[in-house]
């Protein structure tokens, strides 16, 4: 991975935030295979889904950034207060209009033949994720940030 690391971008912290990602998006759609039995790229951009790439990202950037310069240092503060935020965010706020996403869905396919003209295409459900994701891509970011 060191070799990874030091010829993406030149900065170690976001080569492994980086890697982090790319790994839990390919993760994601090696699960869904799995599962489902159904190879879908499309969650190789996609949000949402096991495991969160989003707390994947951010925690590899916080352990690396403490890996580096310390869990005392004010660079590991930043990170890891950041990554809190984006989690949360991700389990709780994108996960609420995820559902609230479901529920508009379900009432425009039955609302009958006359759809509002203000609804062009189905929202998208898959925003947010379970506490589960969370901790799965939390867990793969601090794996991979304490690597480095």
């Amino acid at each position: 991975m060191r070799a990874a690391v030091d010829f993406l971008t030149g900065n170690k912290i976001i080569n492994v935030a980086l890697i982090a990602f790319i790994a839990a998006q390919t993760m994601k759609v090696i699960i869904v295979l799995v599962v489902y039995k159904k190879l879908d790229f499309r969650r190789l951009v996609g949000s949402g889904g096991m495991p969160s790439s989003h707390s994947a990202t951010v925690c590899a950037m916080a352990a690396s950034a403490g890996k580096l310069y310390g869990i005392e240092s004010g660079l590991f503060a930043v990170a890891a207060v950041t990554a809190a935020v984006v989690m949360f965010d991700a389990s709780n706020v994108r996960r609420a209009a995820g559902e609230q996403a479901k529920i508009l869905n379900y009432i425009m396919e039955n609302w009958g033949h006359q759809k509002p003209e203000f609804v062009l295409k189905e929202l998208k459900e898959l925003l947010g994720h379970t506490p589960l994701e969370v901790i799965a891509g939390a867990a793969l970011g601090v794996a991979l940030g304490s690597a480095l």
